[in-house]
């Protein structure tokens, strides 16, 4: 097809596909200019190992069908059935519990997908660390609309539904952004630095998809400022590792607790229910996110307030 028209891929799977729990895992907050969702479509532009690609996606049971733009189109196509899942083996997954039970019998059909792409997955897991999720989600707004460049495609078209969509920055284009330019976007030195010092480690870092999931967790960690919540993050989307559970997260580990005790607990008793599991344990977790209600704690006590430690605090949030 014409670089216009874009090329298509369409396929069947033997289960349902779930595009909001593995496609809903990669998008920043209502307003990420990289992931859009309209009815059961979604948009996805990412920065592939060939050039950016901006991706359409639509499941319809066991149908998935795709168009692609870009330089990396090609290659967003034929990654896309690892991103949706094809690689997640779940056997050896045993719930006992009964709510678990009830959530493998409804979603069972769920798989952890791969985006292989870790840089892309660490940069926004770094501006998320240790602030709320409104204040990361503006962050990585802001500096992706400004530093990332318009995705292929549609995306110039102002009739179009992905008009102004933006595949994110390339490493070294964080490894550019002027202080004052982070600062203004609600993101203090700490977290900054962090990112930039892992963009000079980007390709080390995408060579970790080859090996074990212990083998990717030991270099994340190797980098400064990156620790355990930050590597489970990371590996949940770029690796597909099952067993990556938000530990350290502040509200994770009480939802897991409460959904499978009935009591808000610390983490350290949400990792004692957990281990029964290993190996599938972000596999737990976004099974008992799926429940809902059903399996969600009440929100009882006021929202955390956002901090005020850098200068566009000053100036309110939106």
């Amino acid at each position: 097809m014409t670089a216009r028209d874009g090329l298509t891929r369409s396929w069947t799977v033997d289960r349902p596909v779930l595009l909001g729990p593995v496609l809903g895992l990669h998008r920043r907050g209502p307003g990420d200019p990289t992931h859009r969702k309209l009815g059961d479509l979604y948009l996805r532009a990412t920065r592939t190992p060939v050039g950016p690609a901006l991706t359409k996606i639509v499941a319809s049971g066991s149908r998935v069908s795709a168009r692609a733009w870009g330089e990396g189109a090609e290659w967003a196509l034929d990654q896309l059935p690892r991103l949706l899942g094809e690689h997640d083996d779940a056997a050896g997954f045993l719930p006992r519990h009964p709510v678990l039970v009830e959530a493998h019998r409804r979603f069972g059909h769920y798989r952890v997908g791969r985006s292989e792409a870790v840089y892309e997955a660490l940069a926004p897991a770094c501006l998320e660390q240790v602030v709320t999720g409104k204040e990361a989600f503006r962050a990585w707004r802001l500096l992706v609309t400004e530093y990332g460049e318009v995705a292929p495609g549609p995306a110039s078209d102002p009739s179009s539904a992905a008009y102004e969509m933006r595949v994110p920055p390339a490493p070294q284009s964080w490894g550019r952004v002027p202080s004052w330019k982070f600062l203004a976007a609600g993101v203090e030195e700490r977290r900054s630095r962090t990112l930039v010092s892992a963009a000079a480690r980007a390709r080390a870092l995408e060579r970790t998809l080859h090996g074990p999931h212990a083998d990717a967790d030991r270099a994340l960690r190797s980098l400064p400022g990156v620790g355990p919540w930050t590597s489970a993050e990371v590996r949940q989307r770029a690796h597909g590792d099952a067993d990556a559970w938000s530990v350290g997260d502040y509200h994770v580990g009480k939802d897991i607790t409460y959904a499978l005790t009935g009591e808000v607990l610390d983490e350290a008793a949400a990792t004692e229910l957990l281990e029964p599991y290993r190996g599938h344990r972000f596999r737990v977790q976004t099974l008992l996110s799926l429940m809902g209600g059903a399996a969600r704690r009440p929100r009882r006590a006021p929202r955390m307030t956002l901090p005020t430690h850098t200068p566009y605090a000053t100036r309110g949030r939106s």
